[in-house]
């Protein structure tokens, strides 16, 4: 009985923790999903083979993106592909990957601000 409460309480606290950090249901001001990372929200837009990470603060209000640096890893059945990102704009930053990104890909962000903070999420 011990066992099945501890499993219980252990299963609800871990769907509270992801549930508190998780933003990938709610869109951007420019239609994408938000994540919380590295101290601020990013908006993934992909357009074609374009990725491009939007920059904003707890407000969400543009953020300046100079002294940010980043990569998007993004996999797509049995293909995976790294795409570096460099600051695009005052509050963005971009990269092409080799093709054409496809629907339903899973995209992986690495994310460094100007602090030197870093963090990683999943969208």
């Amino acid at each position: 009985m011990k066992k099945l409460l501890m499993i219980a309480v252990l299963a609800l606290w871990a769907g509270v923790a992801s549930a508190q950090h998780s933003h990938g249901s709610l869109k951007g001001p420019n239609g994408g999903a938000m994540q919380d990372v590295a101290g601020v929200h990013a908006e993934l837009l992909v357009a074609a083979n374009v990725v491009t990470i939007n920059i904003f603060d707890e407000s969400n209000k543009p953020a300046s993106a100079k002294g940010f640096s980043g990569s998007v890893l993004i996999v797509s059945g049995g293909s995976r592909e790294t795409v570096q990102l460099t600051v695009s704009g005052d509050s963005s930053l971009k990269g092409e990957a080799k093709a054409a990104v496809p629907a339903g890909a899973a995209v992986t962000l690495v994310l460094k601000n100007a602090a030197g903070k870093s963090g990683q999420v999943k969208f």
